[in-house]
């Protein structure tokens, strides 16, 4: 299941990083634009928190699917 969720997280920013693009170049809007980007990056970031390994060599989305069986 977090997996799924993951993978819509990173679909979300890459159609924020689209969408951003579009209406920066249709309005010519800077501030909604900027705002949109600067979703999809925290959106990315959250993901990376998720998926890379810490110190101990597991990631924490690791973790929680072991704890979860």
């Amino acid at each position: 299941m977090t997996d799924i969720v993951l993978s819509i997280v990173m679909l979300a920013a890459l159609l924020l990083v689209a969408g951003a693009f579009v209406l920066w170049r249709r309005t010519g809007q800077v501030k909604q634009p900027a705002l949109m980007l600067l979703l999809a990056v925290i959106a990315v970031l959250n993901v990376l928190i998720w998926t890379i390994p810490t110190n101990t060599g597991k990631a924490p989305i690791t973790q929680i699917k072991q704890q979860g069986q």
